[in-house]
């Protein structure tokens, strides 16, 4: 019971985030000239119960996240986020971004500069506190390049929108290097509840060597992976191992989201290949599908390229179901990474603005080399975010 006590905590602190005093929460300090600063958090604890996975895998229970960060906003002119996870002791989002049709006058994009994510498809530039499915899919996992410092460049019209940026390394010192990446879609739908969004985005990565603490020269090297969409596991059933001497690295992306009412549909294709200077290209890639019915009549949030949690309509709160299919092939030339196939079942519970109640069920079927497994996943989660 020990175990489910922080589930319980978040559970019982529903009443005080449900919608009747969303409007209230978090606390807010406002200044004479429309300067708003807020404190920002995301803490979700979950629970993982493993089968068939051969022995490999222990159950557990534990926090996946506890984000906790800052916000500072003028509307129209400016906004600044600057967040940290502590479950992970990991920097997120710690960006500042200029409008410039504020400083301008004319809406000529807006301009970001510190540490954010890169522009490459739809899961990957999903908030945390936004994912439909409590782990992101295998293709995200192993190929999406996560946050970096840089500039980013956004523009948005009707119907398209346009991100491009520039960037070096993260906050924590790792992943040296330079990338560049883009993201276009095109827009024809976006009203409310109605949506139609097709996109495609690149980057382009050029890692550096690093120095270790002995003073010895380590080549630049990657390793493409992903987890069974479980949260807590640190085990990987595929795995293309470490690939050394890496000269620059192409990701690309296929994306497209349809929303209509209470139902949407949303997909992915991604893929990479690795040029290093001493052996041959090494290429991976991997596709999900996935739909969602909200029972409750809600939608799917959508905007500036990217998709939100519903926003409850009664008092009850806003109820999901949904279902993802997911594949992932690692398997190139003389590495023999793996391929592996998952389907996904979901349930989520949104008890008004600020808290969402998750389970998942995902059946997993991985085969490299001459190990096959079948591991299935139960996942609960219990998400306090504001």
């Amino acid at each position: 019971m020990r175990h489910l006590a922080p589930l319980a905590l978040l559970t019982l602190a529903a009443p005080a985030f449900a919608a009747p005093q969303a409007s209230a929460w978090p606390p807010k300090l406002g200044l004479a000239d429309g300067t708003e600063a807020a404190f920002t958090g995301n803490f979700a604890w979950d629970i993982n119960r493993f089968a068939d996975g051969g022995g490999a895998f222990e159950d557990d229970q534990d926090w996946r996240r506890k984000e906790f960060g800052v916000a500072i906003k003028r509307k129209g002119l400016y906004d600044f986020t600057a967040s940290y996870d502590f479950q992970s002791d990991t920097w997120m989002d710690v960006a500042l971004r200029l409008e410039s049709k504020g400083l301008t006058g004319r809406d000529f994009g807006k301009w970001r500069v510190g540490q954010m994510k890169l522009p490459l498809g739809f899961e990957g530039n999903t908030a945390t506190r936004n994912g439909a499915f409590m782990e992101n899919a295998l293709p995200t996992q192993a190929f999406y390049e996560g946050r970096r410092i840089g500039v980013d460049w956004a523009l948005e019209r009707p119907r398209w929108l346009l991100n491009a940026g520039a960037y070096s390394h993260d906050l924590q010192g790792n992943n040296r290097g330079d990338s560049l990446a883009a993201r276009l879609a095109w827009t024809p739908r976006k009203d409310a509840a109605h949506v139609l969004h097709l996109g495609v985005s690149a980057t382009r990565e050029r890692p550096d060597a690093e120095t270790n603490g002995l003073g010895v020269e380590i080549a630049p090297n990657v390793r493409w992976r992903a987890k069974p969409e479980a949260s807590l596991t640190p085990l990987r059933l595929v795995d293309s191992g470490t690939l050394r001497d890496v000269g620059r690295i192409d990701r690309r992306g296929l994306e497209a989201l349809w929303i209509e009412g209470p139902w949407s549909l949303q997909g992915e294709y991604l893929q990479q290949t690795t040029r290093c200077h001493a052996l041959p290209d090494y290429s991976g890639d991997g596709w999900y599908v996935a739909g969602s019915w909200l029972l409750t009549g809600e939608s799917r949030a959508y905007s500036g390229g990217n998709v939100a949690n519903p926003r409850p309509a009664g008092k009850r709160g806003a109820v999901e179901l949904l279902a993802r299919y997911s594949r992932i092939d690692l398997d190139d030339g003389a590495i023999r990474g793996g391929r592996e196939r998952n389907w996904t079942l979901g349930a989520n519970w949104y008890v008004g603005s600020h808290l969402k109640l998750q389970a998942n069920y995902v059946r997993a079927d991985a085969r490299r080399g001459a190990l096959h497994l079948q591991p299935e996943t139960v996942q609960l989660r219990a998400q306090l975010h504001f």
